[in-house]
């Protein structure tokens, strides 16, 4: 069984994937919606599907990786959490006036690998808004990564996407 196969049916399992007609953050309309906190809420779910993004951003990059940075707020958790399995710090950017910003006092040492890490992508406008905000910082992006790529691959975020499952949802 393959992962995508897996992260699919750990939605439908919690009743997390969603059917009707739904307004997504992005304005589009979709007959899909996934309700990703229903998943995060359970500690052991998130581990598990976390661990897996961790493992194909391992596979894919093969390089030290020093932190992951996450759009708040619904990416903090797979962000801590896959930063956990990669074994490095977990940062976020949240909205300040509009525009996410790193605050907190989170900050990058010159060159430092990063990997921007969210929870579903449907355009790829919270992970470019998240990524821009790195801008200046210091870091290396070395990619993004995220749980399910509802875009079916299309979605540009300006830097290499790793997704633990990919699928076209209609919007």
């Amino acid at each position: 069984m393959s992962v995508e196969i897996d992260i699919i049916q750990e939605f439908k399992e919690i009743g997390a994937w969603r059917e009707g007609r739904f307004i997504l953050s992005s304005g589009l309309h979709s007959p899909v919606f996934l309700q990703k906190n229903l998943v995060m809420m359970y500690p052991d779910r998130a581990e598990r599907l976390c661990k897996a993004l961790a493992q194909k951003i391992k596979a894919a990059l093969n390089l030290s990786i020093d932190a992951v940075v996450s759009p708040a707020i619904g990416g903090i958790i797979p962000g801590y959490e896959t930063a956990r399995h990669l074994g490095c710090r977990a940062v976020f950017t949240e909205r300040e006036k509009g525009e996410f910003k790193l605050r907190r006092g989170f900050s990058f040492k010159p060159g430092e690998n990063v990997v921007m890490v969210e929870d579903i992508v449907t355009t790829g406008l919270s992970s470019r808004e998240c990524l821009s905000a790195l801008k200046g910082s210091g870091a290396n992006i070395l990619a993004g990564a995220c749980l399910i790529d509802r875009s079916g691959g299309k979605a540009d975020i300006g830097i290499p996407l790793i997704s633990l499952a990919t699928i076209e949802i209609p919007a």
